[in-house]
């Protein structure tokens, strides 16, 4: 298909394809849903799984997995996929945010923890101290608990992604790119860029080579499939490790309209792609989501022998190739 760029525009709601069907949880799963839901509110912490409405927050959290986003509930950027808030001047950062989210995690009996970030553009460090204590703060009271830390492209400072990454627990620092070089404009906000995000990528495995790397695309938002492959080739040029690829849903009808829906086929052979290129793992499906149970890209990475499936989703690493994703579940009211 043909590469455009995609209009803003009040839109109904379109169709969603037979395999986006998913299932609730029910019995010991809604328990342990409802338990992660108490721990969350409980502590005052907020979630991307809640603010960014992601369709796979029942499965996740029946599972005890959760993403945690810190600095804030409301973002100072205003991309226009995302269903997370937009705010000029935020709100000071709470410091007893990061001994909150280790109680938190702490209760959990969390295997591996994503924290995801707000952009912090009224901060002169775009927050980097901040989550530096809130990493610091789940390590020595969790450490035990692989991490992983979803971030912002913190400006393009590279001083300030140093302060972050020096001596930090971390196993996997990710950045999503989001969509392909040429939908920047369209898709993310103006201070936004790919550039600037491959630049951040690039300098976190330069300043911690012994930590993964990770980043995201999005389809659906009016790029082409041979973009996305350019795309991939372009972040593992600057040695990204892991990557996933999802559907974009628009989470309401004033945010970008979505493009196309490529058949799950397709997310096989972007797979297998991305493992030819040299990635060390990568998730391809409609589904996936960058931080969607990122402990099992993990474990599965660096355990061949490990048999945890991503429903829906083709999940190859380079020690093991799995031919076919687990089917997603039959819908359930």
């Amino acid at each position: 298909m043909e590469g455009k760029s995609l209009p803003i525009v009040d839109q109904k709601k379109p169709r969603l394809p037979e395999w986006f069907r998913t299932k609730l949880p029910s019995g010991e799963q809604q328990q342990i849903f409802n338990q992660t839901k108490a721990a969350v509110k409980d502590n005052k912490l907020h979630t991307v799984c809640e603010e960014a409405r992601c369709p796979n927050i029942h499965d996740c959290w029946s599972t005890g997995d959760a993403t945690f986003m810190v600095a804030g509930k409301e973002c100072t950027r205003g991309c226009r996929f995302c269903a997370v808030g937009t705010i000029k001047t935020p709100p000071p950062l709470d410091v007893e945010e990061p001994q909150q989210l280790a109680d938190a995690v702490e209760s959990m009996n969390l295997r591996h923890l994503v924290i995801t970030v707000v952009n912090r553009d009224d901060l002169h460090d775009s927050g980097a101290s901040h989550y530096r204590a809130c990493i610091d703060a789940v390590h020595k009271r969790c450490p035990n608990i692989t991490i992983e830390l979803l971030c912002s492209d913190l400006a393009g400072d590279i001083d300030a992604l140093s302060s972050l990454l020096e001596g930090a627990p971390l196993e996997i620092f990710a950045h999503n790119v989001e969509c392909v070089p040429r939908l920047d404009s369209t898709v993310r906000d103006a201070r936004a860029s790919f550039e600037q995000s491959l630049k951040i990528l690039k300098h976190a495995k330069l300043l911690r080579p012994d930590i993964l790397t990770k980043s995201s695309i999005m389809v659906g938002v009016g790029e082409t499939d041979e973009e996305i492959s350019q795309t991939m080739q372009l972040l593992r040029d600057v040695e990204v490790d892991f990557l996933t690829i999802g559907q974009y849903l628009a989470p309401s009808s004033r945010h970008l309209a979505i493009d196309r829906f490529p058949a799950p086929e397709m997310y096989d052979f972007w797979a297998k792609q991305a493992i030819e290129m040299g990635f060390a793992g990568i998730a391809s499906g409609p589904l996936v989501r960058s931080s969607f149970k990122a402990g099992l890209l993990l474990r599965k990475t660096i355990d061949i022998n490990n048999t945890e499936e991503l429903p829906g989703a083709y999940v190859y690493t380079r020690q093991r190739q799995d031919s076919e994703p687990t089917p997603l579940k039959a819908f359930t009211d």
